[in-house]
C-alpha cells in the first residue's frame, strides 16, 4: 500500500476543506482522484465522493483521497493544486 500516491498542495487542502466544511458535506465522503478517458484523450476526474468496493482510501495531508484501483497507475505522482477557477492536476 502506498502512503501518497498523490500530492495536494497547500493551497487545494484548504479549498478542500473549505468545500467539505462549508458545504457540509459527510465526513465519509473524501477526494475521488481518477482519469476520465485513456491514452492521450484522457483527462482528469476530480470530485467528492464515497469509497466504493474497488477503491483505495489514503490519507494525504489530512485530506481523505479516494482512488479506483485501475486508475491508480495512472494517478500516481499526480500533484493536485488550486488557482483562481479552480483545482489543478499536474503530473510530471
Amino acid at each position: 500500500m502506498l502512503d501518497n500516491p498523490v500530492l495536494v498542495k497547500p493551497e487545494a487542502r484548504q479549498q478542500i476543506l473549505d468545500t467539505l466544511r462549508a458545504n457540509k458535506i459527510p465526513g465519509d465522503y473524501g477526494l475521488r482522484v481518477g482519469v476520465r478517458g485513456g491514452g492521450c484523450g484522457s483527462s482528469w476526474l476530480l470530485g467528492f465522493d464515497v469509497p466504493g468496493p474497488s477503491d483505495e482510501v489514503y490519507n494525504v495531508e489530512g485530506v481523505q483521497v479516494i482512488i479506483d484501483r485501475k486508475h491508480l497507475l495512472y494517478v500516481l505522482g499526480a500533484e493536485i493544486g488550486y488557482e483562481p477557477g479552480g483545482f489543478t492536476v499536474e503530473k510530471a
